[in-house]
């Protein structure tokens, strides 16, 4: 079980490369193809509405179908849209392969997460996907800070060639490692969707889970995008301080991938929560103060420790709404969650161009530290498991 959870994570963290990789380049891509840089963010959106809109259609398939396979299968159309996003040669084809890059994607996190939830009794399934999570947190760190550092070399259609190049090298290790990953046989049978459906949104923590997923992405997230701007108009013009900064983000998940499994029996779940939600509202916080980017950036690891310590047990109640459909109920759970990240961008787009950013961002720190609160009153496991 150890070998085939290493090369679920490794799969993952190099699909966590592209996931990141715009923010710190967004100024560059407008000045490149003649936008603003309110429309280049909308390439966060580009990726992340697609990766929302397909997780329904993923979840099912993985629950008829051989998880593996089609997570795999996804991770080469995600590097060959990556390839054709350094090729674009005007903003619609970037965002065209934007959109394709997103709904690959869909189908590789989700679905490792249900392969996890498969494999590891919900009682060490907390420390399992904690593990996961570092390889995704790692990833986007490494994302963000290579395509900073790439983008001042080299521009920015050198850093959709990087991560696409990694993920060649990530394809020709998986490929043949995963024909060992044996599943039991499925048969595929749509009829099973609708009462898979009714199973999960008929569990009573259904709505809690999702709500709180996609407030989380929309208040959180939907900043990422203009990080940049906001150290453009502070003047610090560099794209790698801005992947530094962001990167941030990624070093506080990796610092919960490694220690969660010490901190879980201090805390317990319900305190977990409500630290989460309160670490993240008061970081959000601190983004509107306008800080220096050294501040900025340790503002940014303990937001990524925030958010794993709500999130991360969010998505160990998501994994139980309904074990029979669990690959159904994890793509719903990030059906919401970047649904919530999709719109992120646009609200906070809205209010650069009308109240300014930082009323949106006090408004997010009070719903993150809501969330947080109202989570740990209400999930809870009837079984005590």
């Amino acid at each position: 079980m150890t070998r085939t959870l290493n090369l679920i994570a490794f799969v993952v963290f190099a699909s966590s490369l592209f996931m990141r990789s715009t923010d710190p380049v967004i100024p560059q891509i407008a000045g490149g193809l003649s936008v603003d840089t309110a429309t280049a963010a909308l390439l966060a959106t580009a990726f992340t509405l697609p990766y929302a809109l397909i997780q329904p259609v993923l979840g099912a398939l993985a629950d008829m179908t051989n998880k593996a396979r089609l997570m795999l299968l996804c991770m080469v159309v995600l590097t060959v849209a990556s390839i054709a996003s350094a090729l674009a040669v005007n903003f619609e084809m970037l965002m065209a392969a934007r959109v394709v890059a997103g709904l690959a994607a869909g189908g590789v996190v989700p679905i490792a997460f249900a392969i996890v939830g498969d494999l590891v009794p919900v009682a060490k399934r907390q420390v399992a996907m904690g593990r996961l999570l570092f390889a995704i947190m790692t990833g986007n760190l490494l994302g963000a800070t290579l395509s900073g550092v790439v983008g001042d070399l080299a521009g920015w259609r050198a850093v959709f060639l990087s991560v696409g190049a990694f993920g060649g090298i990530a394809l020709a290790v998986a490929i043949p490692a995963f024909r060992s990953i044996t599943a039991a046989p499925k048969t595929f049978d749509l009829s099973t969707v609708g009462p898979s459906y009714r199973t999960i949104f008929g569990n009573p923590l259904a709505k809690i889970c999702f709500t709180a997923v996609f407030l989380e992405a929309l208040f959180m997230y939907g900043m990422f995008p203009y990080i940049a701007t906001l150290l453009h108009q502070s003047g610090e013009t560099r794209a790698s301080i801005a992947g530094v900064v962001i990167a941030g983000f990624g070093i506080g998940g990796a610092v919960y991938g490694l220690a969660i499994s010490r901190i879980l029996p201090l805390t317990g779940e319900t305190l977990l929560m409500r630290a989460g939600g309160i670490i993240m509202g008061l970081c959000l916080f601190v983004v509107a103060l306008r800080l220096p980017w050294p501040v900025e950036f340790v503002n940014f690891v303990m937001l990524g420790l925030g958010f794993y310590f709500l999130h991360a047990v969010i998505q160990i109640y998501a994994s139980e709404l309904a074990p029979t459909a669990r690959g159904t109920a994890l793509a719903l759970h990030s059906f919401f969650f970047f649904l919530g990240h999709a719109a992120g961008p646009i609200v906070y787009g809205i209010g650069l161009a009308t109240v300014g950013i930082a009323p949106v961002l006090y408004v997010g720190a009070g719903v993150l530290a809501a969330v947080g609160l109202i989570c740990a009153r209400w999930l809870r496991r009837p079984n005590g498991v």
